[in-house]
């Protein structure tokens, strides 16, 4: 409800022309060159961009966040591909919905306008970030990895190793960060548009329970092992907390899915429990 009196108030205060809306998909860790098809899914960002007035005006971002968020593969691949988008679509009107540590490249972006001279266009044309899962504080999953205890080949998969993507959402690298570079948590300007936070709240799985499938249950599986490290509010690879550490809070998972699903770090990007139905409605 505050986004949709947010938004009310901003068309209210713009022009009356009609604003050209587009969505782009911002995914997490690791290195992508078909998030269509292997990050997302497509009936998931299928069903979200129906949202549209014009279904078409849609991105999926393929860039290598295997990096550091301000490397040139990691948020200069992100600037490159949004300010395409954004020029070549006449966009003036940018939700971008970003997963796990593409809410951190992301932030990075909004952070720091003069790094680029790009960013001050993306910025200007965005509405809000809707950040699934973010790992703004980052996670002690990476802690452990980085240290590299046995623990690390019990969630290598999850986290694609020792990577610098990885080594950056360790807890203490992201407290520095958020204190020098990064804005919008606590004590920290905000940030100079909208990053509303969906949090994941637990995870579960049951061979006899049809909600544990989606998304895929032997991923699923792999995080109720991997929440053992965590809180007991965690979805498998963050702990709620990190999730909700900047920006704004928009829901809790159980708040609003179909029949108050919780949902883990691999179903919040997942057409599960209708997610995709809350993010179409918010364009």
């Amino acid at each position: 409800m505050k986004k949709l009196v947010l938004f009310a108030c901003l068309v209210l205060a713009s022009s009356p022309l009609m604003a050209n809306t587009g969505v782009a998909f911002v995914h997490g860790t690791g290195h992508q060159t078909d998030a269509y098809h292997d990050y997302w899914k497509a009936d998931f960002v299928d069903s979200v961009r129906q949202g549209l007035a014009n279904p078409d005006n849609y991105v999926v971002i393929n860039c290598d966040f295997t990096q550091y968020m301000w490397a040139s593969g990691a948020a200069g691949c992100l600037a490159t591909q949004l300010y395409n988008f954004i020029t070549s679509k006449n966009i003036d009107d940018l939700v971008v919905i970003t997963h796990s540590d593409g809410g951190n490249v992301m932030r990075w972006i909004l952070s720091n306008p003069t790094w680029d001279s790009r960013y001050p266009t993306i910025i200007n044309s965005i509405r809000w970030v809707d950040a699934l899962a973010p790992s703004s504080l980052g996670t002690p999953l990476a802690d452990a990895v980085m240290n590299g205890t046995v623990f690390e080949e019990a969630v290598g998969w999850l986290l694609g190793y020792q990577n610098d993507a990885v080594r950056q959402q360790q807890t203490s690298w992201m407290a520095y960060y958020n204190q020098y570079w990064l804005l919008g948590t606590s004590g920290r300007p905000a940030l100079p548009v909208g990053f509303w936070d969906v949090v994941g709240t637990d995870v579960e799985t049951a061979p006899w329970d049809p909600d544990s499938y989606c998304g895929g249950y032997a991923l699923n599986v792999g995080l109720e092992i991997t929440q053992a490290w965590l809180d007991s509010c965690s979805d498998g690879f963050l702990n709620c907390t990190s999730q909700s550490g900047a920006g704004t809070l928009w829901f809790k998972d159980v708040w609003e899915t179909e029949g108050a699903e919780p949902l883990c770090h691999n179903q919040s990007r997942r057409k599960c429990f209708g997610l995709d139905v809350i993010l179409r409605n918010d364009l």
